[in-house]
């Protein structure tokens, strides 16, 4: 019987509200891929509902995250987000954020989309986990591994193991809801 949400989920609303609209739903839209890629990136050494609380301010700062709109800022831009103090000020994430929106670019035009090349990694349908306590869950498999290297190969960077299991569990690659969630 399913009755039991995830625990992570539990310490505030907004983690609620996100693991039972969001998390772990599949994902196929180039633009909220790239969101999703953006924020885990800036999640790196914090805590995700950080990420949360100041989702609106990096959707507002990163022009919605339309991927052509950042691959092209300038550095009066970047200078700009480096100051805002709506989103987390890392100079290194910042330049991550737009060397990525360009090397999605550059995916999308040898795959046909950002998805495409993303989901092939699974088969296109999300991994079926079995987990039964939030202990039991990676916090990197060897497909993240994979897909990391691959990642970099292309220059993305901020694009460690851990940063993309966490978006794989984000975006529905992997459905890692624990058993008796009833959002599995």
């Amino acid at each position: 019987m399913k009755n039991k949400k995830c625990d992570w989920c539990l310490e505030s609303q907004l983690y609620e509200d996100y693991h039972d609209n969001e998390w772990g739903k599949p994902l196929h839209d180039d633009q909220k891929l790239f969101e999703f890629l953006v924020l885990e990136s800036f999640q790196a050494g914090l805590s995700w509902l950080t990420i949360l609380k100041k989702r609106e301010n990096f959707r507002q700062a990163f022009n919605n995250f339309e991927i052509d709109k950042v691959a092209d800022y300038t550095d009066d831009e970047i200078e700009e987000l480096s100051k805002n103090a709506g989103i987390i000020r890392n100079k290194l994430k910042i330049n991550a954020a737009i060397n990525n929106a360009k090397c999605v670019k550059k995916v999308q035009k040898e795959h046909g989309s950002f998805n495409d090349f993303l989901w092939s990694y699974v088969d296109h349908k999300p991994l079926q986990t079995n987990f039964m306590t939030i202990n039991d869950v990676p916090s990197e498999t060897e497909l993240s591994q994979k897909i990391c290297k691959d990642l970099k190969k292309k220059g993305f960077k901020f694009v460690g193991p851990t940063i993309i299991y966490a978006f794989m569990q984000a975006t529905g690659m992997t459905n890692d809801h624990l058993l008796e969630c009833p959002s599995r």
